[in-house]
């Protein structure tokens, strides 16, 4: 039976609001053996998914979850994202900000005041988000003047986490569940919530070249880079965050705008802006962050001009004095999305 031209035209609007996922088998994309290239000459262990807008045109499972017991990676496992975490915690106070709730300006001590230090009528929220505060312990002096310098940090993030918790009168976990709820991120969790039930185990290589487990939850400050999620969910993410689903387009001009320059372990010079990172002038070229937890290997990319988005998560750390080589998979990668772009 013939559909009607109506009937068609839902048909064709239901498809269109859908991912479309790109047969690996029919090898359309000539950049996909490029991509099997640098994941099997760097022996990488994870979960590689390359989309340009709604079209995937890479997604792909290498190794195992389990090393142990030989239990081959699915696309849909889940990892914890580390660094990536950011950016959400991020948002989380952007939209606090977009709702008149707090302002970036505002000090440590209007809503922590049970912390007894000086330098909580010093620090404002835009240094936390940018690790310009000098922080150190809760306990202790500032390293430098809030604004001065940059210092890479967790606890900046897990006091943004209490700031919200103090904002929402609820705890992070139960406002992050809630959000993710609300925006379908069904494979996203903070790792409190214990809902998650594909998350594959993490490995270390030690001194002597051999891969341990990395037992347990690995991070202290959860706001930090404790979240747990997969390729696919952190695609809906990228396509949320840069169609300014989640906060204005004035309000993510901020988050891509440089506030601080760091020399970073793998990049060299790297500029911060509220939970990306970017090359200089490269904003619109390529922007996104990498994240390490112990055994988690991460990074998610988004390039404006094209659309495309890549995503990298990895549950083997390797040679861990030297992150250049942790992350030559990820970083072989960028150059390759940056250099040659996917068809069309």
């Amino acid at each position: 039976m013939k559909l009607n031209i109506l009937g068609l035209a839902i048909l064709l609007l239901t498809i269109s609001c859908k991912i479309v996922k790109t047969p690996e088998s029919q090898n359309i994309n000539p950049i996909s053996s490029k991509i099997d290239s640098i994941a099997e000459v760097n022996n990488f262990n994870g979960v590689i998914l390359l989309a340009k807008d709604s079209v995937l045109q890479y997604e792909k499972a290498f190794g195992y979850s389990d090393l142990e017991n030989k239990i081959e990676l699915n696309i849909t496992d889940q990892f914890y994202i580390g660094s990536i975490s950011k950016q959400i915690t991020a948002v989380l106070v952007l939209r606090e900000y977009e709702n008149g709730t707090l302002n970036l300006t505002d000090k440590l001590n209007k809503y922590l005041p049970e912390i007894n230090q000086p330098w909580a009528d010093e620090v404002t929220i835009h240094h936390l988000l940018t690790h310009t505060h000098g922080i150190v312990a809760i306990n202790k002096p500032l390293e430098f003047e809030p604004g001065t310098q940059f210092q890479y940090s967790q606890i900046g993030f897990g006091l943004l986490a209490q700031i919200l918790e103090k904002i929402k009168e609820k705890s992070f976990e139960e406002i992050t569940t809630e959000f993710f709820t609300a925006y379908n991120l069904i494979n996203t969790y903070h790792p409190g919530t214990k809902n998650y039930s594909d998350l594959v185990k993490g490995y270390e290589e030690n001194e002597a070249g051999k891969l341990l487990i990395a037992e347990g939850n690995p991070v202290k400050y959860i706001a930090a880079g404790g979240f747990i999620s997969n390729v696919e969910d952190l695609l809906k993410w990228n396509k949320l965050l840069h169609s300014g689903r989640l906060v204005k387009t004035s309000t993510l001009d901020l988050m891509r705008t440089p506030y601080a320059t760091r020399v970073h372990p793998i990049f060299d010079k790297i500029e911060y802006g509220y939970g990306l990172l970017f090359k200089d002038g490269e904003q619109n070229v390529q922007i996104g962050a990498f994240g390490y937890v112990p055994g988690f290997p991460t990074a998610n990319y988004f390039y404006p001009q094209s659309g495309i988005n890549l995503i990298i998560l990895e549950n083997i750390g390797v040679n861990l004095n030297d992150f250049k080589v942790t992350f030559k998979t990820h970083t072989d990668l960028m150059d390759l999305i940056k250099n040659e772009r996917p068809v069309e």
